[in-house]
């Protein structure tokens, strides 16, 4: 029992093991495994919460110890990943500014963690950082095709976002099944070919994470379904 309650908590540490994974590859210059990585802790953060409620496994240190690892995958993980790809020719200035982005993703998911407006399931106040970290990896995926300063205007109004008060509409109430497999469909494509047009060595943890993300939403595709059929 002990240990299926512990499920949760190890998709949470492989989301935090991603990024620190993505500012390695970072430092080394592979760009675009680093963003991959990113993304594959976008996977097992969008699981991680699921799983927990699913297996009746909610707790504190597990709601703490996700936004630990939101902080360095979606946060700092990005902001190295920007400062390598493009602030790094403004010196002290560009690190300085690429420091910017964990600053403010840590303020908004603290203001999240105690938030107690039972409006949040519906919305969230400020961009998630998750969908923030998550915007500046695939920007640095095309950095060939999007021009430099479109990157900095979309980090610097990311910045801000996270930290405003405008609404975001919330999908945790939205069925999974409906959109879940869309997007899986979406990203699984999008990666195929970004690995087929990668340099470098490519983490085999994405061979790991996609068939446990797509097998996930499967079952709950089945779940569904049943539940459907009994009402």
């Amino acid at each position: 029992m002990r240990i299926t309650k512990s499920i949760p908590n190890m998709f949470t540490l492989g989301n935090l093991y991603c990024g620190f994974l993505s500012i390695g590859y970072a430092a080394s210059g592979q760009y675009r495994n680093a963003a991959i990585l990113i993304l594959i802790g976008m996977m097992l953060d969008s699981m991680d919460g699921r799983l927990a409620r699913m297996l009746k496994a909610d707790s504190a240190l597990g709601k703490e110890l996700d936004s630990l690892a939101d902080i360095v995958t979606f946060g700092v993980a990005p902001s190295f990943l920007v400062f390598y790809t493009y602030f790094y020719q403004f010196d002290l200035l560009g690190i300085m500014v690429a420091g910017l982005f964990p600053l403010f993703g840590a303020f908004r998911l603290a203001r999240f963690n105690v938030s107690t407006n039972k409006s949040s399931l519906h919305y969230f106040v400020g961009v998630p950082i998750t969908a923030a970290g998550g915007i500046l990896a695939i920007l640095t995926l095309f950095g060939d095709l999007v021009p430099n300063i479109i990157t900095t205007v979309v980090f610097t109004a990311l910045c801000f976002l996270m930290v405003s008060k405008i609404r975001i509409p919330s999908l945790k109430e939205i069925p999974l099944p409906k959109y879940g497999t869309i997007i899986t469909i979406f990203l699984g494509c999008s990666l195929y070919i970004i690995y087929i047009g990668s340099y470098g060595p490519f983490p085999y943890l994405i061979y790991i994470a996609t068939p446990l993300y797509i097998a996930f939403l499967a079952y709950r595709f089945v779940k569904g379904k049943n539940k459907k059929n009994v009402d």
